[in-house]
């Protein structure tokens, strides 16, 4: 059987449907086919998932199942074991692939072996409608800055990151249970002495709201979490926190401000709060929500 390039890894977990089929048919028209897909089932009682799974007629698609749920850092440490591809694409369960992601990041992958992870860009999809976020940063130093420094954001954004298997290999670094559900913060975290990162100017993912992802079912540890990785982050690099102290040392980040009419007339309110920057209008009507992944 020949080894694929890429292996695609998507634990599940009671996914609604219509996510489910959008996920998978956001992979399987990439533009870059070289790939298998492997399909974890978390929730082995829910055996609509394998139903939609299995309507896919595709010989790249394994779907496997857990004899009980294990949880999501665990499932996808078996999905790596299982990985046959030399990438790794993450491919979470409701997020949807841009038609040329894989073409994208293993093309760079293959210009660059000194890379370990690639990501991109993200849109949002929130009541149906596209909302742009932030741009990441794009080079190995400012990314790992920002995963030291940055409370609420993964870099390079984890559901639509490829991974080089072999720095995986390589560095015994995997998922960390200790972490969920930011175990995928911490994996970038723990691969920093290992290998670089890069982010495309692309974008390469589209994550969309279902009132039923991991950041809003499990929104205190989301919000609990990511400060004492960020913690134990600057001491273990203290050289990326002395720069990053060093930078916003005359610039320092504020929680709220104000754009004011005329100069004095509060008119504009940005706050920044639980991984989200929300805009609103004379402090009531809100204009505006951004998440910061």
């Amino acid at each position: 059987m020949k080894t694929p390039k890429i292996s695609v890894l998507t634990p599940m977990y009671n996914t609604r449907p219509d996510d489910l089929r959008a996920m998978i048919e956001s992979i399987l028209n990439q533009t870059y086919g070289d790939f298998e897909f492997l399909l974890l089932n978390d929730s082995p009682d829910n055996q609509k998932l394998k139903q939609i799974v299995n309507s896919y007629k595709d010989a790249r698609i394994k779907y496997l199942e857990n004899d009980k749920n294990m949880g999501i850092t665990k499932s996808r440490n078996k999905l790596i074991d299982l990985a046959r591809g030399e990438y790794i694409a993450v491919a979470d369960h409701d997020d949807i692939s841009t038609p040329n992601r894989f073409e994208l990041e293993a093309g760079f992958l293959d210009a660059n072996p000194h890379i370990g992870a690639v990501g991109g860009n993200v849109i949002e999809i929130r009541d149906g409608m596209e909302y742009p976020t932030p741009k990441r940063p794009i080079h190995d130093h400012d990314i790992k800055l920002s995963l030291i420094n940055e409370n609420y954001v993964c870099n390079p954004v984890h559901s639509g990151c490829m991974i080089r298997k072999s720095v995986l290999i390589n560095s015994g670094v995997r998922y960390n249970e200790n972490w969920s559900p930011c175990e995928d913060r911490m994996l970038f975290v723990d691969l920093i002495p290992h290998t670089c990162f890069h982010n495309l100017d692309d974008v390469v993912l589209k994550y969309v709201w279902t009132g039923d992802n991991t950041t809003l079912r499990h929104w205190q540890k989301m919000y609990d979490i990511p400060p004492i990785i960020v913690a134990n982050a600057r001491a273990k690099y203290p050289v990326y926190y002395d720069e990053w102290k060093w930078a916003h040392r005359h610039n320092p980040v504020r929680q709220t401000r104000w754009i004011k009419l005329f100069g004095f007339f509060p008119f504009i309110k940005i706050k920044h709060k639980h991984g989200q920057t929300k805009i609103y209008l004379f402090d009531f009507i809100q204009l505006a929500r951004v998440k910061h992944d």
